[in-house]
């Protein structure tokens, strides 16, 4: 029997403000993974109302196709395209791409790695990487080698495309990014502790080690596309403590306490507020590529209106840079050469 927990009813706060002083989207194509639910889907709903043409990428489910027919609902003039995408499997990313790339025949305007999953049980995908690592981080970066030169194409056509990848305050739950876990190590990577908080073990130091990757991914796609001096733009977000349906997948899965869970998103803010740094990311002509956008800076940003700061050295430097990338082409089992 599953466990769930009760969620606080909050108010949107920021969301409704900015979105309202966006700018038109139209002539767009964005591509946004893990779109059935939370800041994903309000992402989807937001770039779509604005005039952007949206790519929906995830898993087929029951959750997938409602997901799909509230936003044609709620965007009835927009274009909204569904294509199946398992970030659980780099088989199935790779034909994503192939479909991807049959909406993408102008270019691809921006790509928002935003999937993720949180606190899972020590398990393998079928390729044999950590459950978390390989859906929040390796899948992302086969994604985005595949999708590059349609992103090329928009930058060259339009003037610039962007990356968008999503982390979180999670990433400072370890203090630097470990080989073993971006390696066919799924299923031993500590079992399934599900302390959180003063030292945390299992299921937090993985999720954390996969959001210290978005944030090094970032950091190493900026620094390689800064010194080709490329038009494409390189942004990470995080949420703080959006309430989402995260929390209810890891409470079942055993992750989290219910009540402690319940407590503690008392504190969070919605999931519209928390989507609007990944918004931002892809919509705001303003932003610059190694921006990093949150409601605030620091390990307690936990909501609050969304600031612009800069990546951080315990990830930004050479060393860290170096090992993600060498290991994600290892995994995925491609060079990606910018």
């Amino acid at each position: 029997m599953s466990i769930a927990y009760k969620k606080p009813k909050l108010k949107n706060v920021y969301y409704d403000d900015f979105v309202n002083q966006l700018a038109s989207l139209k002539g767009k194509t964005i591509a946004i993974t893990g779109t059935t639910s939370g800041t994903g889907y309000v992402a989807a709903k937001t770039v779509a109302s604005q005039g952007a043409k949206v790519i929906l990428l995830n898993r087929s489910s029951e959750r997938a196709e409602n997901a799909l027919k509230r936003l044609k609902e709620s965007c009835d003039q927009a274009e909204i395209i569904p294509v199946e995408c398992d970030l659980q499997s780099f088989a199935s990313v790779r034909r994503a791409v192939r479909k991807i790339a049959t909406q993408c025949t102008d270019g691809l305007d921006v790509l928002c790695n935003n999937a993720g999953v949180m606190a899972l049980e020590d398990k393998a995908t079928v390729d044999g990487f950590d459950v978390q690592m390989q859906t929040n981080h390796l899948s992302h970066f086969l994604l985005t080698k595949k999708l590059m030169p349609y992103l090329k194409k928009s930058a060259s056509k339009r003037g610039e495309a962007r990356i968008v990848n999503h982390s979180s305050i999670a990433r400072f739950a370890v203090k630097y990014l470990e080989k073993k876990y971006l390696e066919k190590n799924g299923g031993n990577l500590g079992g399934n502790s599900s302390r959180m908080i003063f030292f945390p073990k299992g299921r937090w130091v993985r999720y954390g080690q996969t959001k210290l990757a978005n944030a090094a991914f970032t950091a190493a796609l900026h620094e390689k596309l800064s010194a080709g001096d490329s038009k494409i733009k390189a942004l990470v977000a995080h949420p703080g403590f959006a309430m989402t349906d995260l929390q209810s997948t890891t409470v079942e899965d055993g992750g989290m306490n219910p009540w402690f869970t319940a407590l503690m998103m008392k504190s969070g803010q919605t999931q519209e507020d928390g989507a609007v740094g990944i918004i931002k990311c892809m919509a705001d002509k303003k932003v610059n590529s190694g921006d990093f956008i949150g409601p605030g800076a620091g390990k307690f940003s936990f909501k609050g209106p969304v600031v612009t700061f800069f990546l951080e050295s315990f990830y930004d430097n050479k060393e860290t840079r170096d090992l993600l990338w060498q290991k994600s082409c290892e995994a995925i089992g491609e060079d990606f050469v910018i």
